[in-house]
């Protein structure tokens, strides 16, 4: 099965595309995805493949996230989620969230993050204790800590927001611009659904937020309010 799905990347495979990846991916030398390969392969068309494969097993899936290819880690996760959203077995939707958790560390980049965290953690986490997704929060690992916070897309989705607000405090001090961005975009999903609570939170940490951090929270803001952020005026 596996030998399939890769003969049918290679027929989707774009070496144009695929330079232009490599450099919006950051896998140059002393970047964050350095060594990735890429294959020039769109996500719909890298979507449809998962999906046409996702009856394969989550040993065959570990094959192909221990992968170097970037798609076929994304393909990866992106059966993991068709599994977990098709199932009706809480025992396979456990299996499916241990599992994502056991391979964070192939789970190394903002895409594959994106697609997958809010979709297998959130889901399940949403009813249930959520020190895991703190416990990720202060991890050393880039990915980790973005896990974190896009896992509670879900959460926001069911305007709960607690989880979100408490943890973009634990990553307001973040180095990385890739959090920033993270905590910036849920921020501003909260504030999209209660403008009250966004402007709270806003309230007590804008000063001390980066600076992409609040571009991206207040971003539906207007402009003059922005602006005022922006400055410190508020």
């Amino acid at each position: 099965m596996i030998k399939e799905l890769r003969k049918e990347l290679k027929k989707f495979a774009d070496p144009k595309k695929a330079k232009f990846l490599e450099r919006y991916f950051k896998n140059g030398k002393g970047e964050y995805a350095e060594g990735d390969i890429f294959l020039g392969i769109s996500v719909p068309v890298a979507r449809r493949i998962a999906i046409k494969n996702s009856n394969i097993s989550l040993k065959e899936v570990s094959y192909l996230l221990k992968s170097k290819i970037h798609e076929e880690r994304f393909i990866a996760l992106e059966i993991l989620v068709h599994k977990f959203d098709k199932s009706d077995s809480d025992i396979e939707k456990e299996n499916i969230y241990e599992f994502y958790l056991s391979n964070t560390a192939k789970i190394n980049n903002w895409d594959l993050v994106d697609t997958s965290a809010e979709y297998i953690l959130g889901d399940y986490l949403s009813n249930k204790d959520k020190s895991v997704l703190y416990n990720l929060a202060k991890s050393s690992n880039l990915w980790e800590r973005r896990i974190a916070i896009i896992s509670t897309f879900h959460f926001i989705k069911n305007n709960n927001f607690k989880d979100t607000l408490k943890i973009s405090e634990l990553l307001l001090k973040d180095k990385h611009d890739l959090i920033h961005k993270a905590v910036g975009w849920m921020l501003r999903e909260v504030g999209k659904r209660d403008k009250n609570v966004l402007e709270d939170f806003l309230s007590k940490y804008y000063n001390q937020m980066p600076r992409t951090m609040l571009r991206y929270a207040i971003e539906k803001f207007p402009e003059n309010i922005r602006k005022q952020y922006l400055k410190g005026e508020i």
